[in-house]
C-alpha cells in the first residue's frame, strides 16, 4: 500500500512516487493512497491542524488496510491532509512500514527558535532559508508566522515519529544515511533505495539542438539567477538556455533576462520536459541545496545527456566516479568554465554515453525488487 500526499504544484517526488508506482505493479499487487491539500471546510480543517488529526484520512486509511490487508505500507509525503494521525492506525496495526525521505526539510521544522534551524551559519542547506530573514522565531513561511506555527507544530510531531525504530526509513543517497546517523544520531533501520526511473532501451540517434536546459522550480534556493549569469559569462556562441518551470523568481528573471539566448516556457508535463531535454546538448543546475534524487539529472542521464550540476548532498552518487563535469558548489566562476565545455561535442557525447550506462546500472530494476522484497521478509 503506497501512501502519498501530491503537493500543490507538481514538482520532481510527485513524479518520482508516479514512476515507482508504475514500476512496482509489474512485480507486486500495489494499491495507492494518494490525498490532495484542498481543503473542503476550512473550520474542520482548522481543528484537524490543531489536533495534528485528520479523522477523515484516517478512516480512509483503515479502509483500505482492512480491504487491502497489505504485507508493506510505504509512505512519502504527509503534509499537510494525509496528517500525522496515519502513523497512530501503522504503529497500531504491526504491519512492516517504510517511510521514504525525499528531502531534507525535516530538520528546517523540528524547533521553533531559529537557532536550531541554523545551528553552523547564515543558510539553510536543506530549504534555502536565509537565517537574517528570521528573528528568534523559526518563520518557514516568510508571508505568515500562522503557517509556520502550523508547520513547526507538525514538524516537531513529525521528527520524533522518524526516529520511531518500528518505522523503516528510506534514503536515497549514501550521503543522507550518514547526515541522519552522523549529525542527527538516528539509530533505527536506514536503507538506501534510489527512486526508479525508466531507462530507455532504443538507440535511436535524437538529433540534437543548440540549447541547454535547466527544468525545475524557478526560486532563490535553486540559484536560477546565478545559472543564468554563469550562461551569459560563458559566451558560448549559438547555444541558448531553456528555463522550463514556475516559481517566485519567474516573472523577475523574464523581465531581467530579456535576451534572446534565454528561454522561459514556463510549467510542462514530464513528457514534453523529457521530449525538450532528449534535443538539447546538456542539463544544468546551480542548485544551492542538498538534493535527494535529483529527477531532471537522472531523466537526462537515461537520455544520454551530459548534466552539470554543483558536487552537494549526493548527487554524485548517480553518475561515474571522477565525473568532469561537476563543480564546487558556489563557485560560479567553476560553473562558466563547465558550460564552456559544450563547445567540445565528442567529449559532450561519451560523457552522455557513459552515463546512461551508469544510471542504468545503478538504478537496476531487478537490485531494486530484491532489496524491497529484503525489507518485505523483515531481513
Amino acid at each position: 500500500l503506497i501512501v502519498h500526499n501530491r503537493y500543490q504544484h507538481k514538482g520532481g517526488e510527485d513524479v518520482a512516487v508516479e514512476n515507482e508506482v508504475s514500476f512496482l505493479r509489474n512485480h507486486f499487487k500495489v494499491e495507492t493512497l494518494f490525498f490532495s491539500n484542498k481543503i473542503e471546510n476550512i473550520f474542520k480543517q482548522a481543528i484537524y491542524f490543531i489536533l495534528n488529526r485528520n479523522k477523515n484520512s484516517e478512516k480512509e486509511l483503515e479502509d483500505k488496510i482492512n480491504s487491502f490487508k497489505p504485507d508493506l505500507i510505504y509512505i512519502h509525503n504527509t503534509w499537510f491532509k494525509a496528517s500525522l494521525g496515519i502513523f497512530n492506525i501503522i504503529i497500531k496495526s504491526k504491519i512492516n512500514t517504510v517511510l521514504k525521505l525525499h528531502n531534507f526539510r525535516y530538520k528546517c521544522t523540528k524547533s521553533y527558535r531559529s537557532s536550531i534551524h541554523f545551528p553552523k551559519g547564515e543558510e539553510c542547506s536543506a530549504c534555502g532559508l536565509k537565517k537574517s530573514s528570521m528573528g528568534l522565531f523559526n518563520k518557514y513561511f516568510k508571508e505568515s508566522y500562522f503557517k509556520s506555527l502550523l508547520i513547526i507544530y507538525y514538524g516537531k510531531k513529525y521528527f520524533k515519529i522518524l526516529k520511531n525504530k518500528s518505522i523503516n526509513i528510506f534514503v536515497l543517497t549514501e550521503f543522507h544515511k550518514k547526515f541522519l546517523t552522523e549529525e542527527l544520531m538516528f539509530n533505527n533501520s536506514i536503507n538506501i533505495f534510489p527512486n526508479y526511473i525508466n531507462i530507455p532501451e532504443s538507440n535511436n540517434e535524437v538529433n540534437k539542438e543548440k540549447y541547454i536546459t535547466y527544468a525545475g522550480r524557478i526560486s532563490e534556493e535553486k540559484g536560477v539567477k546565478e545559472l543564468i549569469s554563469s550562461f551569459l559569462n560563458a559566451s558560448i556562441n549559438d547555444i541558448s538556455l531553456k528555463i522550463i518551470g514556475n516559481g517566485p523568481l519567474l516573472d523577475s528573471l523574464r523581465r531581467e533576462y530579456d535576451n534572446s539566448s534565454i528561454e522561459f516556457l514556463g510549467e510542462k508535463s514530464n513528457s514534453e520536459t523529457l521530449k525538450i531535454i532528449s534535443k538539447s546538448m546538456a542539463v544544468v543546475t546551480a542548485t544551492k541545496l542538498y538534493e535527494g534524487q535529483p529527477v531532471l539529472l537522472c531523466e537526462a542521464s537515461s537520455l544520454g545527456i551530459p548534466a552539470i550540476f554543483p558536487d552537494t548532498g549526493g548527487i554524485k552518487e548517480f553518475f561515474p566516479d571522477s565525473y568532469s563535469l561537476s563543480f564546487k558548489q558556489f563557485d560560479y566562476k567553476e560553473l562558466t568554465a563547465k558550460l564552456q565545455n559544450l563547445s567540445n561535442q565528442d567529449s559532450m557525447k561519451k560523457i552522455g554515453e557513459e552515463n546512461k550506462q551508469f544510471i542504468k546500472d545503478y538504478l537496476d530494476g531487478d537490485y531494486l525488487i530484491q532489496k524491497l522484497n529484503e525489507i518485505i521478509d523483515g531481513r
